[in-house]
């Protein structure tokens, strides 16, 4: 017989149940264990939402296929495998994770001076280039680096997306116009174009563009592939030499080693894969951001780039390329009434049974389709008027996003330099600004507050009294600035008796900026001013305290708030 717990002591919890905060870090590395238990209608709902997304995913895949030079099945690949280990490992629910214009075009651009499209060293060096950009997102989620990734501001990647858009729909002008296959030479000197392969493209970019806006959850893609592929069957289009899509391998992708690299080949491939990570997390933040906040939850970038990672090792090892989630089906995939992560399981079941059986449909389907497909995406993504919108709110960052989408262009193919000179002229802008702080001479405005005196035109807090405020952290970048002004200040005013400095906006105190103060304190202790110092914050005291640089002293005080200062300044 077992004898009755006692009430006073402590419960344990029984050896059969794990504790609660082991079950919780299982499901915080492991999302699948924290899937809603579906019920009938619910499954109902998502395999609606998923088919619907599958309809547009398999057409896209095999136009992203294209543009990245690749084997156009693998473009289905991509659809596949990577969207399933996505939606298990990542902690966004309703991403579409497979192909997209972007990554695409970053493939084909990387790869173009190094092999020739669709051969087996392409594909090998593609799937190179999507390992190690799935190794880095992996590495930088499980190192908690996502804030890492937010270096690339707003202007460098609207500047890169705009140059980006333009070249993706160059690249598709040939197949749109009728000479697909040809060089510029060719177009010039040989036949006339594909009169047949102009109206599948013109009329196909004519029907994207209404279908979407007449009826958004509708498979216009689908419907259009369906449909061109038919009337091109009827033609006997491809019997006549229009460029289709051709015969598609069918069945599941089978696992895939890429060919080993050199270090020199490998070393090349580094920073392209930095950069289709750096442009894949942007695409799945401005995604997750809306999924999660409709949800109400808050966004956990950094399982997000292991899902993400994890989703390009899978696309990696069955032979296709870099994935991420794409904008436009994510918000086709809400718009469709998903709710959970099982829309995204029936829209793989869709695209298995696609690849299992549906290959032939896609034989007849006019190229010209494929890149009309393509070029109404990255049209969508054209929207200059940004750059007059940024020009009215900072003309400086307006240059920087200019001057990205100008680098972009012009780099083609290697346009990776377009994002890394965009990152360089942000980068630089934000240090001359923490170079060059704000620093102010205040003055006592009608209202009560303490503002800028000469802007305001307000007069002195007192005749012998130099009064400043430092919009910025008092370290290496800010510090020796904040010396230069107090020191011009005395040079300008020799009969200065009092330095009052309004720290409140200090936040951050590091050791250049402790010994630039005590400089400061030994400089005016030497000429008998008396430094009075306002409203330090706590995190920037200890430091200083630690320093030995607030002892008090003669010439030394020190006042809470901004309140005390100026009650003790205007004291005689």
């Amino acid at each position: 017989m077992t004898a009755p717990a006692d009430p006073d002591l402590p419960h344990s919890p029984s050896p059969a149940s794990p504790p609660v905060g082991r079950a919780r870090a299982l499901k915080h590395w492991l999302p699948f264990l924290d899937w809603p238990r579906p019920t009938r209608g619910l499954l109902v709902s998502e395999a609606l939402a998923g088919l619907t997304v599958a309809l547009m995913v398999i057409p896209q895949g095999v136009a992203y296929a294209a543009l990245a030079g690749m084997p156009l099945v693998t473009g289905i690949y991509a659809a596949l495998l990577p969207a399933l280990i996505a939606v298990l490992f990542s902690s966004s629910a309703r991403l579409s994770v497979g192909p997209t214009a972007l990554t695409s075009l970053l493939v084909g651009a990387t790869l173009a001076p190094m092999a020739v499209p669709g051969s087996a060293e392409w594909v090998s060096l593609a799937v190179w280039l999507t390992l190690l950009s799935g190794a880095m997102q992996i590495l930088l989620g499980a190192a908690r680096f996502g804030w890492l990734l937010r270096l690339v501001n707003s202007p460098v990647l609207m500047g890169f997306t705009q140059g980006a858009a333009v070249l993706i729909t160059l690249s598709q002008l040939p197949a749109l116009l009728g000479y697909t296959g040809r060089t510029p030479l060719q177009v010039i000197q040989g036949p006339p174009p594909d009169f047949i392969a102009i109206g599948f493209g013109l009329g196909s970019m004519a029907l994207l563009f209404f279908g979407k806006r007449l009826s958004p959850r509708m498979p216009t893609t689908m419907l259009l592939v369906a449909g061109t592929a038919l009337i091109s069957a009827l033609l006997g289009y491809a019997l006549g030499g229009g460029a289709v899509v051709g015969q598609l391998p069918g069945g599941l992708p089978d696992f895939y080693l890429p060919q080993a690299l050199g270090w020199h080949t490998l070393g090349t491939l580094l920073l392209p894969a930095f950069l289709i990570t750096l442009v894949s997390f942007l695409e799945t933040a401005s995604s997750a951001k809306v999924d999660n906040a409709r949800a109400g939850r808050l966004w956990n970038e950094n399982q997000d780039l292991i899902g993400q990672g994890l989703a390009k090792v899978a696309s990696g090892l069955t032979g296709s390329f870099p994935t991420s989630s794409s904008f436009s089906r994510s918000a086709i995939t809400l718009y469709a009434g998903a709710q959970t992560q099982w829309a995204t399981l029936f829209n793989v079941a869709v695209v298995a049974v696609a690849l299992l059986w549906a290959m032939p449909l896609l034989y007849h389907v006019p190229q010209a389709v494929l890149a009309a497909i393509v070029a109404t995406a990255t049209i969508g993504l054209l929207k200059p008027r940004s750059f007059l919108q940024l020009w009215r709110i900072s003309r400086i960052e307006a240059g920087i996003a200019f001057g990205t989408f100008v680098l972009t262009v012009a780099t083609a193919p290697s346009i990776y330099w377009g994002v890394l000179g965009g990152l360089l002229a942000a980068l630089s802008h934000y240090m001359y600004r923490h170079l060059h702080p704000r620093i102010i001479e205040v003055g006592l405005h009608a209202d009560g507050s303490l503002r800028d005196r000469h802007l305001w035109h307000l007069p002195p807090l007192a005749p012998d009294l130099y009064a400043l405020r430092m919009d910025a952290e008092l370290d290496f970048a800010s510090a020796s600035t904040l010396e230069r002004h107090i020191t011009e200040a005395l040079a300008r005013h020799p009969d200065l008796r009092h330095v009052c400095l309004f720290a409140q906006p200090v936040n951050r105190v590091d050791l250049t900026g402790a010994e630039v103060f005590g400089n400061i304190r030994r400089l005016l202790e030497g000429r008998g001013v008396m430094l009075h110092l306002s409203g330090l914050k706590l995190p920037a005291q200890q430091v200083l305290d630690r320093a030995g640089l607030l002892a008090p002293g003669p010439l030394f005080a020190q006042y809470r708030t901004d309140g005390e200062a100026l009650a003790a300044l205007a004291r005689p």
